[in-house]
C-alpha cells in the first residue's frame, strides 16, 4: 500500500522478514572483500618486483591473478548483491522469502564453490577463459545453486503482497536470466578427466563466444544488480522517493536491450570479422544515453539533499559510486572506438578502467550498503561515524592513485610500442624496454590499493564493534517499543512516485510477463551476433580455403595446456592486431585460421609481455629453456617469474590419448592412429627434444619433463598455418 506521496511502509511486516540470511551473506561480503584486496595488492605487487611470486608455483601472478579476479567478481561482489536482495526484495514485496531452506543451500552452496576455486586456481585447474577458469564440476555448481537463488527470487515476488514490483525488482530478475543463459552458454565443454576440459568452441568462434559472456558478466553481474541496488538504498537513505519513474524504465529496457551487443568491443583490431566488430562499436557507444540515464536518476534523487550527504557517510558511498559508475559507462564507449581501442587494448588503461568499475562503483554502493544495514539489522546505532568517513575517503584517494598511476602506465607503454620514426622503424623495438619505465607506476598502482584496504580495515572494526554493542541497544529499543509501539513503523520506504496508471505499470503488475520480456531483449543481440559464428564449419568456410592449418602433435597440446595452467595467456596473447606497431613489431597481423584449432582461444587481454603468435622458431630450444628457468638470465629486466619446477616435474601423459579424442569430436583433424599413438609419439618427441637441448649445451635428464613439452609449444606458434 502506498500513501499519496509515494510512501512505502515496509517495516511493518519487519516480523515476518528472514534477516538472518541477509546478516550471513552480508559477514560473507565483508570476509571476501578482505581477501579479493589482499590478493589484489599482493598480484600488484609481483608485477612491480618478481621477487614477490617466491619462486613457488602456486604463488605466481599466473596463478594469483585468476583467483584474485574470482575473489572480487563472485566473493565479494556476489555476496554483496545477495545480501543486498534479499534484504530488499523481501521489503519491497512485503513477503518473507519463498524457502528458508532455498535460502541456506544457495549461501553455504555459494560459499563452497568459492572455497572450490580458491583451492583449484592456485594448483592451475582451470579453462583459461577470463572471468571463467573455473572447471566443469565447479560449473554446473555454479549454475545448480544460481537456479535455486532464481527460483527463490521468483516465488517471493509471485507470493508478494504489492500489487507492483519496483524497478530494482526489474534489474533483479534481468541479473538470474541473463547471467544463467551467458554462463550456461560460455560454459558448454567436453570434460577430459575431472579437471580437465575443453570448450567446444574454438579460435575466433570462442573469443567472441567468451567476450560476449566477459562483457555481459560485467554487465549483468557488475552493472545491473548493483543498479537494482542504488534504486532502493539511495532512495531509503535520503528518505525521498527515486527522481524519475519513466527515466527508470527507459533506462532498464534500453540497458538490457543494448548491452548484450557490446561484446565483440574487446576484439576490435583483431582477426574477428569485420562486422561484428562494427555491431559491438556502434552498441558500446549507445550505452552511452541508457548509463547515464541511471547515473542522474541516481544523483537526481538527492536533490535537495546535498547537505546531507556532506554529513552522512552512507551517502557520500552511495552518491560517489554512483559518480564511478557513470565515470566507468562514459569511458567503456570510449574505448570502443577503434582509434582508442587501437592505444587501449593489451595495456594499463584497460585495468584503470575496470577497477574505477570494480573499486569505485560495485565497491562503494556495497561499502555504502553495510553501513545502511548493519545498524538496521542488529537494532543498533553505527559505532562510529568518523571512522565511517575516514574509510570513504582512504577508499576515494586510493581508487584515485589507482586509476592515475594505470591510466598513465598504460597510456605511456602504449605510445611507446606504437612509435614509427621517420623511416618506418620502431623507436622501441624491444618490449622490455616499454616496461623498465611503467615499472615505478606499479608501485604507486599497489600503494593506492593499500590504501584502499586500510579504509576496508577501518570498516570491519566499525562493524564488529557496532555489531558488540547491538544487545545493548537492542534490549533499550525493546523498551521505547513498548512504551511507543509507532516507533515500529517509524522507518518508511520512499522508493515509488505518486504515478498515474500507465502500460509499464500495468506490466509491473505481471512479473513473468517482464521476465520473459527481458529475456527476449537479451536473446536478439544475442541470436544475431552468435549464431552465424557458431554455426559456421571452420574447415569448410571460404575464408579458411586459402589456409593449411596443421594440428598440434600430442607433445604440443600437452605444452598447451602446461601454458594455460600456469596462466601464460594473463600476460601474454596469441593475436597480432591490423595496427602498424602490432605488425611492425611481431610480423603479419592473426588471421582467423590461425587459431582455428584452439580449444580455448589465446588472444589475451593484456600484453605485460610480447605477443607469441610468431615466436615459434625465433629462438633455439635452450633459449626458452634458460628463459623458462630464470628469465633475467636472457633479459636482465624481465618482470617475468621463474619456472624452475618445469624442469623438474614429470610430464604427465596419462590422459593425452581421451584430449586427442575430445579435440577429434570437437572438428581437429586427428586421425583414429594419432589418437591411438599419441602418449608413444609424445614421448618420443619430448626426448628428441631433450636429446637436442644437450647438443645445444644444455642441461641433461629433461626427456619426459614438463619443459620439454612447452618448449615444442612455443616453437610450434607460429609454424601451423600455411598457404596454400
Amino acid at each position: 500500500m502506498s500513501t499519496s506521496t509515494g510512501v512505502i511502509n515496509t517495516e511493518k511486516f519487519d516480523h515476518k522478514y528472514d534477516d538472518e540470511i541477509v546478516k550471513y551473506f552480508l559477514m560473507a561480503t565483508i570476509i571476501w572483500a578482505g581477501v579479493a584486496l589482499l590478493l589484489g595488492i599482493y598480484a600488484a605487487l609481483e608485477l612491480a618486483n618478481y621477487k614477490f611470486n617466491l619462486g613457488l608455483q602456486w604463488l605466481t601472478f599466473g596463478r594469483i591473478r585468476p583467483l584474485h579476479t574470482n575473489a572480487a567478481i563472485f566473493a565479494f561482489g556476489g555476496n554483496g548483491i545477495f545480501a543486498g536482495i534479499y534484504h530488499s526484495s523481501q521489503r519491497l514485496l512485503k513477503t518473507r522469502l519463498f524457502s528458508d531452506k532455498l535460502s541456506w543451500f544457495h549461501f553455504w552452496g555459494w560459499q563452497l564453490i568459492i572455497l572450490a576455486a580458491a583451492i583449484t586456481l592456485p594448483l592451475g585447474l582451470t579453462q583459461g577463459k577470463e572471468y571463467h577458469e573455473l572447471e566443469w564440476p565447479i560449473n554446473i555448481a555454479v549454475a545448480i545453486v544460481w537456479i535455486a537463488f532464481g527460483i527463490n527470487l521468483l516465488q517471493t515476488i509471485r507470493r508478494r503482497k504489492e500489487p507492483h514490483i519496483y524497478v530494482a525488482l526489474w534489474f533483479y530478475i534481468a541479473t538470474f536470466v541473463t547471467i544463467a543463459l551467458l554462463y550456461v552458454v560460455n560454459s558448454i565443454e567436453i570434460p577430459v578427466s575431472w579437471f580437465n576440459s575443453y570448450p567446444v568452441y574454438a579460435g575466433v568462434q570462442d573469443a567472441l563466444v567468451q567476450w560476449w559472456y566477459g562483457h555481459n558478466a560485467v554487465a549483468f553481474f557488475l552493472t545491473t544488480p548493483f543498479l537494482g541496488l542504488m534504486y532502493y538504498y539511495i532512495p531509503k537513505a535520503v528518505n525521498k522517493p527515486v527522481y524519475s519513474y519513466r527515466l527508470s524504465v527507459v533506462h532498464f529496457w534500453s540497458l538490457v536491450f543494448i548491452y548484450i551487443w557490446a561484446g565483440p568491443h574487446h576484439l576490435l583490431n583483431t582477426a574477428l570479422p569485420e562486422w561484428a566488430q562494427t555491431l559491438g562499436v556502434i552498441f558500446s557507444v549507445m550505452l552511452w544515453i541508457p548509463s547515464w540515464g541511471g547515473m542522474i536518476n541516481g544523483l537526481m534523487t538527492l536533490r535537495g539533499s546535498w547537505d546531507k550527504v556532506k554529513t552522512d557517510p552512507i551517502l557520500k558511498f552511495l552518491a560517489t559510486g554512483t559518480i564511478f559508475y557513470g565515470m566507468s559507462t562514459f569511458e567503456g564507449p570510449l574505448l570502443s572506438l577503434k582509434s582508442v581501442n587501437e592505444v587501449a587494448h593489451y595495456s594499463d588503461w584497460i585495468i584503470a578502467h575496470v577497477h574505477g568499475g570494480a573499486l569505485g562503483w560495485n565497491g562503494f554502493i556495497l561499502f555504502g550498503m553495510v553501513y545502511y544495514l548493519v545498524p538496521r539489522l542488529w537494532k543498533t546505532e553505527l559505532y562510529n561515524k568518523s571512522l565511517a568517513e575516514t574509510h570513504f575517503w582512504l577508499g576515494t584517494i586510493g581508487i584515485v592513485i589507482y586509476i592515475v598511476s594505470m591510466w598513465t602506465a598504460g597510456i605511456a607503454q602504449s605510445m611507446m610500442l606504437n612509435a614509427v620514426d621517420a623511416t618506418g622503424h620502431l623507436v622501441y623495438p624491444d618490449f622490455v624496454q616499454t616496461v623498465v619505465r611503467i615499472v615505478p607506476l606499479y608501485y604507486v598502482r599497489s600503494l593506492g590499493g593499500l590504501m584502499y584496504f586500510v579504509g576496508y580495515l577501518l570498516m570491519v572494526y566499525n562493524v564488529v564493534k557496532t555489531i558488540k554493542g547491538a544487545p545493548v541497544a537492542l534490549a533499550a529499543s525493546a523498551k521505547r517499543e513498548e512504551a511507543n509501539p509507532v516507533l515500529k513503523l517509524d522507518t518508511q520506504a520512499l522508493v515509488q512516485e505518486s504515478i498515474s496508471e500507465g502500460p509499464h505499470r500495468v506490466l509491473e503488475g505481471f512479473p513473468m510477463v517482464m521476465t520473459v520480456l527481458a529475456v527476449a531483449a537479451v536473446l536478439v543481440g544475442t541470436m544475431i551476433e552468435l549464431i552465424p559464428m557458431i554455426t559456421s564449419t571452420n574447415a569448410q568456410s571460404e575464408e579458411f580455403a586459402a589456409f593449411k592449418v596443421k594440428p598440434l602433435t600430442s607433445l604440443q597440446l600437452a605444452g598447451r595446456d602446461i601454458y594455460v595452467r600456469e596462466g601464460c595467456y594473463l600476460c601474454h596473447s596469441q593475436m597480432i592486431r591490423t595496427t602498424v606497431g602490432d605488425v611492425l613489431r611481431y610480423g603479419p597481423a592473426s588471421e582467423t585460421a590461425d587459431s582455428m584449432y584452439d580449444h580455448p582461444f589465446q588472444w589475451g587481454s593484456k600484453r605485460t609481455g610480447p605477443d607469441l603468435a610468431r615466436v615459434g622458431g625465433k629462438y633455439p630450444d635452450l633459449w626458452h629453456v634458460r628463459h623458462l628457468l630464470n628469465p633475467r638470465d636472457i633479459v636482465p629486466q624481465s618482470i617475468m617469474p621463474t619456472y624452475s619446477w618445469l624442469l623438474e616435474q614429470k610430464l604427465d601423459l596419462g590422459t593425452i590419448e581421451r584430449r586427442f579424442s575430445v579435440l577429434k569430436m570437437l572438428g581437429v583433424p586427428y586421425s583414429d592412429e594419432d589418437v591411438k599413438n599419441a602418449a608413444e609419439n609424445a614421448k618420443k618427441d619430448s626426448i628428441a627434444i631433450a636429446e637436442d637441448l644437450v647438443k645445444q649445451g644444455g642441461p641433461q635428464g629433461l626427456e619426459n619433463k614438463e619443459i620439454t613439452a612447452l618448449v615444442a609449444y612455443l616453437q610450434s606458434l607460429g609454424k601451423q598455418t600455411e598457404k596454400r
